[in-house]
């Protein structure tokens, strides 16, 4: 398992794909003593648990491979965790522990210039936000994932900024607007449909066509 293959599959929200992978990567890891790549095993399959629906054990097993990795002293991908257990967070409604650790992601990525996990931030950041019910505050944190992404030519980051912003506007009434941000996005993908992502984009279109 690569950490940039399974960086990929989060960002397309793909847990099916990474479970197996990451699962033999702890296994691995822990016969051949490889810390660094347990930490990431043991995270990557938290985080495939957590979005398949067990939350406290891919919790449990993402806060594992977080101290982990905080042992080996490890520099690469360091703010990538701290975003996927504020998800965690998110889902199991302990919001303000998860924007505690993306304070703390906001930290690495501004000392390590490590700005490529920047658009996911915002992202995450917007969707706790959402769940406190500060809908003012999560937009703006859309639109900055949007325009972190925009000028990395991260398009499945902006796809994923884009849907939740089209989302909140729906909610808001806003369908016109919500559909003319979210179209254009969408149609510049050619590949890749069967991904989460791009099916969660199409089935909100397809709401709001």
């Amino acid at each position: 398992m690569s950490i940039w293959g399974s960086w990929v599959e989060c960002v397309a929200g793909s847990p099916y794909d990474i479970r197996r992978p990451a699962e033999q990567a702890v296994s691995l890891s822990i016969e051949h003593g490889f810390s660094w790549w347990l930490a990431y095993g043991l995270i990557y399959q938290g985080w495939s648990m957590t979005s398949l629906g067990d939350l406290e054990e891919g919790y449990g097993l993402i806060a594992k491979g977080l101290a982990l990795q905080r042992a080996t002293g490890a520099v690469a991908y360091r703010a990538f965790p701290f975003m996927l257990m504020a998800e965690a967070c998110g889902k199991l409604g302990r919001t303000t522990e998860g924007l505690n650790y993306l304070t703390e992601a906001e930290q690495i990525i501004a000392t390590a210039d490590d700005r490529h996990h920047a658009a996911g931030l915002h992202h995450v950041r917007g969707d706790l936000l959402k769940a406190t019910g500060d809908k003012v505050a999560a937009e703006r944190s859309y639109h900055q994932a949007l325009s972190v992404a925009r000028r990395q030519s991260a398009r499945t980051l902006e796809l994923r900024a884009a849907t939740s912003l089209a989302r909140l506007w729906r909610d808001q009434g806003k369908r016109t607007e919500a559909r003319d941000l979210l179209a254009p996005i969408y149609g510049w993908f050619t590949e890749g449909f069967d991904t989460p992502v791009l099916q969660d984009a199409k089935a909100l279109l397809d709401e709001l066509a």
